[in-house]
């Protein structure tokens, strides 16, 4: 996440730390997603939205998925190699995350609180790999990228209900019932409070507070899109988030800009 980047390099990070940090998200996520659809290649071809994933038509065998997230792994953990023994420790902890999350869907209700630890440790790994520290403003960003996680695939997973239901898979969606999109505008206000007391932590500006009051529009047009819980416009939903993080991402890197 771009976001503790910046706040951990006080808007000018190193473009070495940059560089692995962003390449190294890209290796990592798509490692958890093929450690994903191997969980779940049992599952997807009962479900619309994921019937034709390569492991659930047979196009991928499930040897070739995990084949696939190994060597996705070793290349992401090269580039933490070239970090600190702090973030290299840390990266092992993310790997362990991003291996749970895709089985958790079978235990647990809220799923989605597990993707947010595994997405959101990129939060602490860029502090360390920026400051070799992990001062407590890591901790209330990292907390932030959770719950944010929870509210977004809470969409995604509204999409999904009908089919989850039929072949018992968890999901917030399912725990939440009729008050899932009143859950989804109680999460994201959570996060953009986190964000802006994570942004008085650090001292940021009117820009950055512009940022986030911005963002709330995105949450109602959400809330808009899915009103219906029809799938297609629920996913429209969930990816809508893209724009919410960029836009306070930008905010941010403008708040800095102008006030260093």
């Amino acid at each position: 996440m771009l976001w503790a980047l910046w706040f951990a390099a006080h808007g000018v990070p190193r473009l070495d730390v940059l560089f692995i940090f962003v390449l190294g998200t890209v290796l990592t996520r798509s490692a958890g997603c093929a450690v994903n659809d191997y969980a779940d290649r049992d599952f997807d071809g009962h479900v619309e939205r994921t019937r034709n994933r390569p492991l659930a038509t047979g196009a991928l065998s499930a040897r070739e998925a995990l084949l696939a997230a190994a060597v996705l792994m070793l290349a992401a953990f090269v580039l933490v190699l070239f970090t600190n023994p702090l973030t290299i420790a840390l990266s092992f902890v993310a790997v362990i995350l991003a291996v749970i999350y895709p089985f958790s869907k079978r235990y647990t209700s809220l799923p989605q609180v597990v993707l947010g630890a595994a997405f959101g440790f990129a939060v602490p790994m860029a502090f360390t790999a920026q400051t070799n520290s992990l001062p407590a403003i890591a901790g209330w960003l990292y907390l932030s990228a959770i719950i944010w996680s929870v509210a977004y695939d809470t969409l995604y997973a509204i999409a999904d209900r009908p089919d989850d239901l039929k072949i018992g898979i968890k999901s917030s969606a399912i725990l939440f019932g009729r008050y899932d999109l009143v859950m989804v505008v109680v999460f994201q206000t959570i996060v953009i409070a986190l964000l802006a007391w994570v942004g008085w932590l650090a001292g940021r500006g009117v820009v950055y507070y512009s940022g986030l009051f911005g963002s709330t529009g995105f949450v109602a047009y959400q809330i808009w899109l899915a009103r219906d819980r029809e799938p297609a416009r629920c996913v429209q939903a969930f990816l809508n988030n893209n724009w919410l993080g960029l836009t306070v991402f930008m905010a941010l890197v403008i708040d800095f800009a102008i006030h260093p």
